[in-house]
């Protein structure tokens, strides 16, 4: 089953550049299928802080983003010591849940090697229940959209 991105402009896109080591590969040197969702978290993250936030910063005024879902559609590997960008994309102004569609891309191919999608869920730390989204934070992705 193929993952389905949205048929419209993101309102969000935001590339991360990252390079694959070694331990993050198996015997066939290929990038181990499991990273991907690390690599994600790591564009994700930084995607957030190009907004002028972190994760930290909302963990301490007591948000949390727990994933709820995730997909990954495997297109071709990615081998040892290669540079990849990974592309975040959000679609929709989040609301209780943030919304991502990632695409790993390499120079060495014109073609995604990877397509992916993650959904977070952004809950109130305290009683563990689920929340909107911060206003400071949909405020920030307003001013930079």
């Amino acid at each position: 089953m193929a993952i389905t991105f949205p048929d419209k402009t993101p309102i969000i896109e935001y590339t991360h550049t990252l390079r694959s080591r070694y331990g993050e590969t198996d015997k066939m040197g290929y990038v181990y299928y499991g990273r991907y969702l690390e690599y994600f978290e790591v564009a994700r993250t930084e995607m957030i802080r190009s907004y002028g936030l972190s994760y930290k910063e909302l963990e301490d005024e007591g948000i949390m983003l727990p994933v709820i879902h995730s997909e990954l559609e495997y297109k071709m590997p990615v081998y040892y010591d290669v540079e990849m960008q990974i592309k975040v994309m959000v679609f929709e102004t989040p609301g209780v849940r943030l919304q991502t569609f990632y695409q790993v891309y390499t120079k060495e191919e014109k073609t995604p090697h990877v397509f992916g999608e993650v959904t977070l869920c952004f809950m109130d730390s305290e009683t563990r229940r689920p929340c909107r989204a911060p206003k400071e934070f949909l405020d920030r992705i307003e001013q930079n959209s």
